[in-house]
């Protein structure tokens, strides 16, 4: 038995086969063949695999975000078969003798370049589908794993962390757990195993082997612990102790159905953060009271060229019918930092947490903070449609934002195209610089939420992913409330409503705080949300203001 201690992330208790997760190679394997029609026969298996693998898609696809979703991948199962394509492959292996992998690669970047090449917008675009589909077609010959698991049963995924464009690819359906060496407890990595529901742990550095592959493992989300090849003794002890979890999460559903209000009266909005249609399920099953946060970079993610206005506006149309009525929050794409999308071909910067991103991104190219706005207008007619812009510093920029929506909003007038006429506007405060001009800003928009994971970052100069600062990055630190508080004050005296969004919404020890300090939303984890209303109708607000509100402005709060 094997003992490796990290950090929890995420509660809960699973256990199941370690499996690592399985990324492409980043270099090309290119060499002659001797048997070339073997090797033909290789490349036809493969073809024949992506477009198995691109109709599932394709269905997956038309469930989740419609028909014009799954237009995409049936697009590219038809040029997975395109005459002119193969028969360029078929050239490079049967005369030239090139492997497979080296084939298809060169095949593709002619006829990517022939696209590119054409002045017919559609077909440049074209481009980028066949360097799409040429890239699944090596990762199959090269044996790489879509969606990185290669398991006929769930596994505890191990990493060294997983960037938001692997998240997003993950079959989820095959995850008990996740470990990695690195990440942070504001990782996208531990952000998914909070929204399923399942145990995290990061941190474990190079306790974490290869060696350990396929063998049993009980990984400990409260502890932070993982038991390679427990004994019995340990595998019983751990197995009650889910049991109990489970019993409890039981227990909490009771709540179902009952209003967020403390002892004394005090009412809070409990919402829900997503990151793309599939997660209302779990929103509705754990009685969330909104969408406070919907995270619509993750769609930006999935896609391998800039998503269509009508891709995105099923999508949204889609959250807004599943949720009936209730609000939905959506973040507009909150691209750049630690979420880096190729096709954006965004520079490289030496610091781009403070670089260009999010709502940077949406001033500088208009036409595509266009398509997201009108897609996000159209589908405001199917529900109760909130939209918060990311990443703000100055009023200017709110200003700017709000002149988008405007010029959106005449375009679909005339053109006769439905849309709500009570769309809310708000910001996401995640900078000092917001905070600090928050009196201002909240004359500029109808609500604040406040995005914690940056605030800390900016606030204390700690790197949010970077685990090595470990006590370094405190959500608890003083500067970090303070600033809260200052918000939330600000926001009430011009009328306007503040919620947190961030991670520290579901921090349970803070509950009474944020409560003190008058928030009117928090928006949190599905599985966060019933745990949080125990909480709250627990807690009695005016017998510990004053003291929570004494010791936060006198540096004596709890750290």
């Amino acid at each position: 038995m094997i003992t490796i201690q990290g950090k929890g992330v995420s509660a809960g208790v699973a256990i199941g086969p370690l499996y690592f997760y399985r990324r492409a190679r980043n270099t090309l394997r290119r060499y002659e063949v001797e048997d070339r029609e073997a090797e033909w026969n290789r490349f036809k298996d493969a073809q024949a695999k992506a477009v198995e693998q691109l109709g599932e898609l394709a269905e997956k696809a038309r469930i989740e975000a419609g028909d014009e979703a799954a237009m995409l991948f049936e697009t590219h199962q038809m040029m997975c078969e395109d005459m002119d394509y193969e028969e360029a492959i078929e050239g490079f292996i049967k005369e030239s003798g090139l492997n497979a992998e080296a084939a298809v690669t060169d095949a593709g970047l002619i006829q990517a370049e022939a696209f590119a090449a054409m002045d017919d917008d559609y077909f440049k675009a074209r481009a980028a589908d066949v360097k799409d589909i040429s890239g699944r077609i090596v990762g199959i010959l090269s044996g790489v794993v879509q969606g990185g698991i290669d398991s006929p049963v769930p596994v505890i995924l191990a990493s060294d962390d997983l960037a938001p464009s692997e998240t997003v690819q993950l079959d989820k359906s095959k995850i008990l757990g996740f470990v990695t060496s690195g990440g942070s407890g504001s990782s996208h990595t531990a952000i998914l195993a909070r929204t399923m529901g399942i145990p995290a742990i990061i941190g474990v550095g190079e306790q974490l082997k290869e060696e350990y592959e396929g063998r049993t493992v009980i990984a400990d989300g409260g502890t932070g612990s993982v038991i390679v090849n427990p004994d019995e003794a340990t595998t019983a002890k751990l197995m009650a102790k889910r049991a109990e979890l489970l019993k409890r999460q039981e227990l909490l559903k009771q709540l179902k159905g009952q209003p967020n209000v403390t002892k004394d009266g005090q009412s809070i909005r409990i919402y829900c953060n997503i990151g793309n249609p599939e997660d209302v399920i779990p929103v509705l099953e754990n009685d969330g009271g909104g969408i406070g946060l919907f995270r619509s970079e993750f769609l930006y993610l999935n896609c391998d060229d800039f998503p269509t206005e009508e891709y995105q506006f099923e999508a949204y149309k889609k959250v807004l019918s599943d949720m009936g009525g209730k609000e939905v929050v959506i973040r507009t794409m909150d691209i750049g930092a630690d979420k880096m999308i190729g096709y954006f071909n965004l520079p490289k910067e030496e610091n781009p947490a403070l670089g260009n991103r999010a709502l940077r991104i949406c001033l500088n190219r208009p036409e595509v903070f266009h398509t997201q706005l009108r897609a996000l207008f159209r589908a405001s007619a199917y529900g109760r449609l909130s939209i918060m812009f990311p990443m703000v510093t100055s009023v200017w920029e709110v200003q700017e934002a709000k002149k988008a929506c405007e010029q959106v909003k005449r375009e679909l007038t005339e053109e006769g195209i439905p849309f709500s006429d009570e769309v809310d506007l708000g910001i996401m405060i995640e900078t000092p610089a917001a905070a600090v001009i928050s009196d201002r800003l909240a004359k500029e928009v109808d609500f604040f939420s406040i995005g914690t994971n940056d605030l800390t970052q900016y606030t204390l100069a700690c790197d949010r992913q970077n685990n090595d600062l470990g006590r370094f990055f405190n959500a608890h630190h003083p500067a970090v409330l303070r600033l809260i508080k200052l918000v939330a004050e600000n926001a009430h005296k011009n009328g306007i409503w503040c919620g947190i969004c961030g991670e520290l919404g579901a921090d349970l020890e803070l509950t009474e705080t944020f409560l003190s300090m008058g928030l009117d939303e928090l928006s949190v984890s599905p599985r966060s949300v019933l745990p949080l209303r125990q909480k709250v109708r627990e807690t009695e607000v005016a017998a510990c203001r004053e003291r929570l509100m004494g010791e936060l402005m006198s540096d004596q709060i709890s750290l």
